[in-house]
């Protein structure tokens, strides 16, 4: 049963209490333990979805690995197996449904079932709106939000089975608080973010939860794979958090039963700032329209 907290004059009574770090309001789940249970991961070869499968294989838990890129993933299996953890690699793009198909299969086939769904997969362009080629609308909304969307109503008739079953969407503060030269990037993600939170009540009458992480500046490959650029962003290069660590902190929520989690200081003070100084936050980004 979740916590309900006195109500907030911003967010209402929607059962969430104040984030003890300091941003925001995040609601309660059940407390999960990880020890054998049975996680799919999107993106898995790099990134935050790569140190995701290993901070989830050391706490016990087995995995289904699923990105393009197969040499990739051979490493990150290899890692988990000398945790003596299980992994199931899946190459392919997850945008065809067949290879969605393919991974709920295997977590079935190999490990009777799924408790945990991390959708993490995602890509970018950067660039401002109006000098944009057009065709970089639609890959970035395909990836970042129709197929995590896609995904869970597959993955629905699996979890329902499984142990504490969770989906994890992994979007960013920019779903939160859109930036310019990011534009459809920030819209994917302000799509992710808003699903989650509608989704959420009707899951949990399933007995399915629901995380929404939102990272901030992460060592990554991001700005390596960028589906396209227009010139160099105009602010300075912000710190970023190394994606162990971004993993560590989502693997905590997981198991403390968070329903948010924004992963940075730097990043919960701007997302804080935001809420309570709006125009504020206006005036600094038109600078770098």
């Amino acid at each position: 049963m979740e916590a309900v907290e006195p109500k907030h004059p911003r967010f209402g009574e929607r059962g969430y209490r104040a984030d003890p770090r300091g941003v925001g309001y995040i609601g309660l789940m059940a407390k999960r333990k990880l020890k054998d249970r049975r996680a799919l991961v999107t993106g898995a070869s790099s990134g935050i979805g790569r140190e995701l499968a290993i901070e989830l294989a050391r706490k016990g838990a087995d995995l289904v690995l699923v990105a393009r890129r197969a040499e990739r993933l051979a490493e990150v299996a290899a890692a988990i197996s000398k945790l003596n953890r299980r992994a199931v690699i899946v190459a392919g793009d997850i945008t065809d449904a067949a290879v969605r198909s393919q991974a709920l299969a295997a977590a079935q086939q190999e490990f009777g079932g799924l408790d945990i769904l991390i959708n993490n997969a995602g890509v970018a362009a950067h660039g401002r709106f109006a000098e944009a080629d057009p065709a970089r609308l639609r890959p970035i909304m395909e990836l970042n939000f129709f197929v995590p969307v896609e995904l869970i109503r597959e993955a629905i008739p699996v979890l329902r089975t499984g142990r504490d079953p969770l989906i994890a969407n992994v979007g960013s503060i920019l779903g939160e608080r859109g930036v310019p030269h990011k534009s459809e990037y920030s819209a994917s993600k302000f799509a992710l973010h808003g699903f989650s939170e509608a989704v959420r009540p009707e899951l949990k009458r399933l007995g399915i939860d629901v995380l929404l992480v939102a990272p901030g500046p992460t060592e990554s490959e991001h700005f390596e794979v960028l589906l396209e650029e227009k010139g160099e962003l105009p602010w300075a290069e912000p710190a970023r958090m190394p994606a162990c660590e971004v993993a560590r902190q989502i693997v905590s929520a997981i198991q403390s039963g968070r329903h948010f989690l924004v992963t940075g200081r730097k990043s919960r003070l701007w997302l804080l700032l935001n809420r309570v100084a709006p125009r504020l936050v206006d005036r600094i980004l038109n600078r770098y329209g």
